[in-house]
């Protein structure tokens, strides 16, 4: 079978690892952590450092994996060279049929909700947006799958377009927030959220609760590890992307968070919800470059979803590839032209389409659609994920012989406690929708365990 060929560079992976994580999540979820911490900044700020500590102890030990493994999809190779082939089928079949789809479908309507809050409109959840995320999909989806290296360029030119609102706001944002005052008001008083927000409830652990939605915003770096087989010098240069690229996500999310605290006051940013962020440009930039930098969240907010299209498009081929799942030979087909997987692609689209429909019913639509199974699952599938990371970390452990003490007892523990960190925090946080979602998941997992015997390609 004909493999996919190299077409990326190490700053094009930076780029990557970088473009694919910073966009819409930092921008949506500064106002969540706002409400989940009850306006607390230094809360906030505190959820944001462990978020992200959380996300580099893994990277650090997915960089490792990255100078030794290299095959199709990165962080199924990894399961499969450190647990087995049955756990990386699992693994995949995750990824692909809820991990990818429900991430990218939620960026899909994040790119839109901000285009329509760039126009004016606050109708964040009407049918107006919806069809503009469908059409942001489709549109994603054909840059990757008829182009793989038109969506490379593209998203090397979205990550440059999106660090300049989060760095012109840390910049300008701090030093006007300090002149004025701001800064120091929005980190000492205290806020009434009640008066802000009709029927306010608490969490129940407003750390833990801030922590599980930093994991949104920190998402999507390990999609970068599925074109480590179409990476020049992957063994060299996946690592360093991944850590490179932790490392200035984690100092731009919390350099952009203090900036936002010293452009407007946190009780106008938890009031406004969505317009909030496009007020804080405004008030620090005036209303003409305020709205340039909105145009750029736009952009970053797309520069996101194409690199979570990336997965996506190959999430069924990486599993066919290895004679798993649903008609493997169908699925693990290139195009001649593109070097594409065009099949798994068009399934890709497919599973997006049906998460963004869930997403509208259990976290948009005025009357719940779901009942008792509505989850967010802008957050409980990352936190899936995190679980899942945990049996790759110790057998890792185990079977690395080679490797120094670090790398082989002291990192696989700290990414292991922060993986279970995180899902001690999901409970806090949602509650007992977690357990309707796991049994969502563990039918869809039962549904992929009849595919997983191999078959002859």
């Amino acid at each position: 079978m004909e493999g996919l060929t190299k077409k990326y560079g190490l700053f094009t992976a930076i780029a990557m690892v970088v473009g694919i994580v910073i966009g819409s999540g930092v921008f949506f979820k500064a106002e969540v952590i706002l409400d989940k911490t009850g306006g607390d900044m230094p809360t906030g700020i505190l959820a944001w450092i462990i978020g992200g500590v959380i996300m580099l102890a893994c990277i650090y030990m997915f960089a490792i994996m990255a100078t030794k493994y290299e095959k199709v999809n990165g962080i199924v190779d990894y399961a499969e060279a450190t647990v087995g082939e049955g756990y990386a089928y699992i693994l995949g079949w995750f990824l692909t049929m809820v991990y990818y789809p429900t991430i990218t479908s939620v960026l899909a309507w994040l790119s839109a909700r901000y285009t329509m809050v760039l126009f004016g409109s606050d109708a964040i959840t009407g049918g107006t947006c919806m069809v503009l995320a469908c059409l942001y999909l489709c549109a994603s989806y054909a840059v990757n799958a008829l182009s793989p290296i038109i969506a490379g360029k593209f998203q090397v030119t979205a990550t440059v377009i999106k660090l300049i609102p989060l760095l012109l706001m840390a910049i300008i944002g701090t030093i006007v927030g300090i002149s004025n005052g701001m800064m120091v008001s929005n980190f000492t008083t205290a806020v009434d959220m009640s008066a802000l927000i009709e029927g306010y409830t608490p969490a129940a652990s407003p750390l833990f609760a801030a922590v599980v939605a930093t994991a949104f915003a920190y998402e999507g770096w390990i999609i970068a590890t599925s074109i480590n087989s179409e990476l020049h010098n992957a063994k060299r240069n996946l690592p360093i992307a991944l850590i490179a690229g932790g490392i200035i996500i984690i100092l731009v999310y919390i350099c952009y968070y203090l900036g936002l605290a010293g452009a407007v006051d946190k009780a106008k940013l938890i009031a406004d919800g969505a317009s909030g962020v496009s007020d804080a440009f405004k008030s620090i930039f005036g209303s003409a470059v305020g709205s340039l930098l909105v145009v750029f969240i736009v952009i970053s907010c797309m520069g996101t979803l194409n690199g979570l299209m990336l997965g996506c498009v190959r999430g069924l081929y990486s599993i066919a590839s290895r004679g798993r799942g649903p008609k493997p030979k169908l699925f693990s087909q290139l195009d001649n032209v593109s070097n594409m997987p065009t099949n798994s692609s068009i399934m890709g689209l497919l599973l997006c389409a049906a998460w963004l429909f869930y997403f509208y019913g259990a976290n948009l639509a005025d009357t719940p659609l779901f009942g008792v199974f509505c989850f967010d699952s802008s957050e409980l599938p990352i936190v899936t994920l995190y679980a899942l990371y945990i049996p790759i970390f110790v057998m890792f452990a185990v079977k690395s012989k080679e490797s120094n003490a670090f790398n082989r007892f002291v990192a696989p523990v700290i990414a292991v406690a922060s993986s279970v960190f995180m899902v001690i925090a999901a409970f806090y946080a949602h509650g007992v929708s977690v357990l309707y979602y796991l049994i969502i998941f563990t039918v869809i997992m039962f549904i992929g365990i009849i595919f997983a015997k191999k078959k002859q390609m």
